[in-house]
C-alpha cells in the first residue's frame, strides 16, 4: 500500500473467515485494506469494508478522512467489490458527503474570522477588563481547538491558530504605525506555534497546518528583520505584498509532490506514465501505479494548494491597505498605488492557470480585494462630479465587456489568448517588483541624496 501518511492505525477487520488484526497507515484507502484482508484470508474476491454501524466506506476514501481511529472495528461484507470497479467512488456516497463536509469548513472559516474580529475589538477596547476576558476566551478556544478529540477535530485544528493569533493581537496591540509590523509578526509566530501543537497531536488537517506553520514563520521572520533593521513600515508591507504575488506562481510547483517511485521504473530507470494498467506477465513488467495512490497524491496536492492560496489571499488583502495607509509622501504614494494595482492584476492573471476552483477563487478574491482598496483611495481624491462620471463609465464598460464576452465565447480560452495572458502576467509581476523600490521609499531617498550631493558640490 502506498500512502503519504506517517501515522499507523491498529484495526480489527471482521469478515467471512474470522477476525484479522491489521496495522495500516492512516492515509491508506479502504480498498487497499480490503485487498490486504482478502489476501491474508485467502479470499478469491475483494470484499467491501463497512464501519461497525454498517456505513459503507468508499474504496478510494482514506481511513483518516473517513474518521477511522486506532482500535476501530471494520466489517468485511460478503458483497464483493468487482475488479473493474477498483478506484471508482460511490457517487451516492459522495453526493451525501459533500454537503456535510462543506458545512464544517464554512463554520471553521467563519469562526476564524470572528476570532480575528474579536481580537481587534479587544485590542482597541477602552477597558482592560474587557480585553482580559476576551483574551481568556480566545486562549481557551485555541487550546480546545488543538485537542484531537471529536469528529470535527480537523476543522477545529485549522481554526485554532486564528484564535491564538487573535489573542496575541489583543495582548501586544500598540496604536503606533512603526510597531504594527512587529505585532503582526508576533501574531504570525503564535499562530504557527498553535498549528505546530495541533499537528503534533493529530494528523487530521496536516496540509492546512503545514501552511499555517510556514506562513506564520515567514511572516514573523520578515517583519522582525525589517523592524530590527529600522526599516519603515511601508517597506514591510511592500515586501509582503510582493511575496504574496510571487507565491501565487511558485507555490503550485512546490506543494504538488509526486513520489519518485511513481515516475521512475527502478528496473529500467525510465520515466513512466501515470497508469493503472494490469501488470503484464513476465519478470520485467512495468510497475503499476494504483488508483488509490494517484488519488492520495492528487488529494494531498489539492488541499495544500487550497490552503496556500488562502494564505496568499489573506496576506495580500491585509498588506495592501496597510501599505496605502503608511505611504504618506507623494513619491511613495505613487509607488504604493502602482504596486497595489499591479499586484491585483498579477493575482487575477495567476488565478486563470489554477484548475482547482477553490484556489482560483481565492486568488481572484485577493486580486479584486487589492483593486477595491485602491479604488476606495482613488475615489477619496475625486470630487462629486468625477465620482458620478466614473460610476456611469464603469456601468457602460461592464455592459460592453459582457457583450464582447458573449460574442467571443470560448475564444478567450484559446492558445492565442493564453499566450497573451502569460505575457501580461509576467509583465505585471515585473512591475510589482519594480514598484517596491518606489513604494518603500528607496527611490525617493536616492533622489534626495543625489539632490543634496549636487547642492553640496
Amino acid at each position: 500500500m502506498t500512502t503519504n501518511a506517517t501515522a499507523d492505525l491498529a484495526l480489527s477487520v471482521h469478515g467471512p473467515v474470522g477476525v484479522l488484526d491489521l496495522v495500516v497507515p492512516s492515509g491508506a484507502a479502504a480498498f487497499d485494506v480490503a485487498e490486504v484482508y482478502a489476501r491474508q484470508a485467502g479470499l478469491a474476491t475483494v470484499p467491501a469494508l463497512c464501519t461497525r454501524v454498517g456505513a459503507m466506506l468508499p474504496p478510494d476514501l482514506s481511513l483518516a478522512r473517513a474518521g477511522v481511529r486506532a482500535g476501530d472495528v471494520l466489517i468485511a461484507t460478503t458483497e464483493v467489490v468487482p475488479a473493474a470497479g477498483r478506484g471508482r467512488r460511490d457517487v451516492a456516497a459522495d453526493a451525501t458527503a459533500r454537503p456535510t463536509d462543506a458545512a464544517p469548513i464554512t463554520i471553521a472559516v467563519v469562526a476564524a474570522a470572528c476570532a480575528v474580529a474579536a481580537g481587534w475589538l479587544a485590542a482597541t477596547a477602552a477597558t482592560d477588563r474587557l480585553r482580559l476576558v476576551t483574551v481568556v476566551v480566545l486562549v481557551a478556544a485555541s487550546v480546545l481547538g488543538v485537542l484531537p478529540v471529536g469528529r470535527y477535530a480537523g476543522y477545529r485544528a485549522v481554526a485554532a491558530p486564528a484564535f491564538a493569533g487573535a489573542a496575541a493581537l489583543a495582548i501586544a496591540w500598540d496604536p503606533h504605525d512603526e510597531r504594527l509590523p512587529m505585532i503582526v509578526g508576533l501574531c504570525g509566530l503564535v499562530a504557527a506555534l498553535a498549528a505546530a501543537t495541533a499537528r503534533s497531536l493529530g494528523r487530521e488537517a496536516d496540509e492546512a497546518l503545514q501552511v499555517w506553520i510556514v506562513a506564520g514563520s515567514l511572516l514573523f521572520g520578515l517583519t522582525w528583520m525589517c523592524t530590527l533593521a529600522g526599516a519603515p513600515p511601508r517597506l514591510t508591507w511592500s515586501l509582503l505584498l510582493m511575496l504574496a504575488v510571487l507565491a501565487a506562481r511558485i507555490v503550485p510547483g512546490l506543494v504538488v509532490d509526486v513520489p519518485d517511485q511513481y515516475l521512475i521504473d527502478l528496473e529500467r530507470l525510465a520515466v513512466t506514465a501515470w497508469s493503472a494498467r494490469e501488470r503484464p506477465g513476465g519478470k520485467r513488467g512495468r510497475a503499476v501505479v494504483p488508483r488509490s495512490a494517484v488519488s492520495a497524491v492528487a488529494g494531498h496536492g489539492t488541499r495544500m494548494l487550497t490552503a496556500a492560496a488562502a494564505a496568499v489571499a489573506v496576506v495580500a488583502v491585509v498588506s495592501a491597505p496597510l501599505l496605502l495607509g503608511t505611504a504618506t509622501l507623494r513619491v511613495d504614494r505613487i509607488g504604493a498605488r502602482c504596486l497595489v494595482g499591479f499586484a491585483g492584476a498579477a493575482l487575477l492573471l495567476a488565478a486563470r492557470s489554477y484548475r482547482h476552483r477553490s484556489a482560483g477563487a481565492l486568488l481572484r478574491a485577493a486580486g479584486l480585494g487589492c483593486w477595491l482598496v485602491l479604488l476606495v483611495v482613488l475615489l477619496q481624491l475625486m470630487g462629486g462630479s468625477a465620482v458620478r462620471a466614473l460610476a456611469i463609465g464603469s456601468v457602460v464598460l461592464g455592459l460592453a465587456l459582457v457583450i464582447v464576452a458573449v460574442a467571443t465565447g470560448r475564444g478567450w480560452r484559446s492558445a492565442w489568448w493564453s499566450r497573451r495572458a502569460e505575457v501580461a502576467e509576467g509583465l505585471c509581476g515585473a512591475l510589482v517588483v519594480a514598484s517596491v523600490v518606489v513604494s518603500s521609499g528607496g527611490f525617493r531617498e536616492v533622489w534626495e541624496m543625489a539632490s543634496l550631493w549636487e547642492l553640496g558640490s
